[in-house]
């Protein structure tokens, strides 16, 4: 399996601007003085070898999509948040409008940020083209059809020419989807949220966002540890910092950093994915959250090494 983010934010878009990006083109050039760039091949060299990812990149400003790519399997996605416009938009130029597509989408919850991109994603104007949506809300298709309503929206949800089906879930009851091992979790988050553990070939991923884990709880018996257990990935909600989801954000139904190193500590996770960012932070506040966490894991590591990485759009690991 192949975890390909599409969109990494949370609660809205959070894109660049002008201001943003001016900063990034002054850091680079300064960075650049006296280096001798005059050829495309070494300017594309020291882009990649002599900047920092802060500079040469951005985390981006998608909310929540992820792909699972299982080589010659059907399409998987987890949640429809505006990363997954681009998505669509690859998907068309890989195999063009007349390939019908088979589409299936894992939701957390319907909140907006997890849902708004379901009308610009292409394929629901196809006709032949099937998406699957599959979920533990009963409320699933009321949510996106309100979003495909008027006012909200000009072409009404009942018009799309493509099949839109709706598979409900039961949280700890075994699937097999898409040739795909699944099982959901329930989570704590306003209305609830559902997380997923997808097993494959001896592999295993966890998506888990939209989930407030009280700090008191937390021990190697706390039932969202056997849930994780020995995943070979957890994509982990960590948006708020330890101090905020303990005081002044108390219930808002989101985790952190520091949470996440030590649920995914206590199950022997091997790879961490911190995911579902603050909107307010840019490239320097995640690159230094990155660092923090990096360094919080490792006075904290009791003989198992957690990878940790920060999500961003584009990112791919490979498991």
């Amino acid at each position: 399996m192949l975890a390909r983010f599409w969109g990494t934010r949370g609660s809205l878009p959070a894109p660049l601007g002008a201001a943003a990006v001016r900063a990034k083109v002054r850091e680079a050039l300064l960075a650049a003085r006296g280096k001798g760039l005059e050829t495309p091949a070494a300017v594309d060299a020291f882009i990649a070898e002599a900047l920092p990812f802060t500079v040469s990149g951005t985390f981006g400003g998608n909310t929540s999509c992820v792909e699972i790519d299982r080589a010659g399997g059907e399409l998987v996605l987890c949640d429809l948040g505006t990363g997954v416009r681009e998505f669509g938009t690859r998907l068309l130029a890989r195999d063009g409008a007349a390939r019908k597509q088979r589409i299936n989408v894992f939701m957390s919850h319907p909140h907006w940020d997890h849902i708004m991109g379901f009308p610009f994603l292409p394929h629901i104007y196809i006709p032949g083209n099937v998406i699957r949506i599959f979920g533990c809300h009963a409320r699933l298709r009321e949510a996106f059809e309100r979003q495909h309503a008027a006012p909200c929206f000009p072409i009404d949800f009942h018009a799309l020419p493509s099949t839109i089906e709706f598979v409900p879930l039961e949280p700890g009851r075994g699937y097999t989807i898409a040739g795909l091992e699944v099982e959901a979790i329930t989570q704590r988050h306003g209305g609830d949220s559902y997380g997923y553990r997808f097993r494959h070939g001896g592999k295993s991923l966890v998506y888990s966002t939209d989930n407030e884990h009280r700090y008191e709880s937390l021990d190697a018996h706390y039932p969202f540890v056997g849930f994780i257990r020995d995943a070979d990935l957890l994509i982990f909600d960590a948006m708020y910092s330890l101090a905020d989801q303990i005081s002044v954000k108390e219930d808002w139904g989101h985790s952190s950093n520091m949470i996440g190193v030590e649920l995914a500590q206590f199950a022997h996770v091997k790879h961490l994915v911190l995911f579902h960012h603050e909107p307010i932070y840019d490239d320097r506040a995640m690159a230094t959250i990155l660092a923090e966490t990096r360094r919080y894991e490792e006075l904290s590591r009791s003989g198992h090494k957690l990878v940790v990485s920060s999500a961003y759009d584009g990112l791919e690991i490979e498991l």
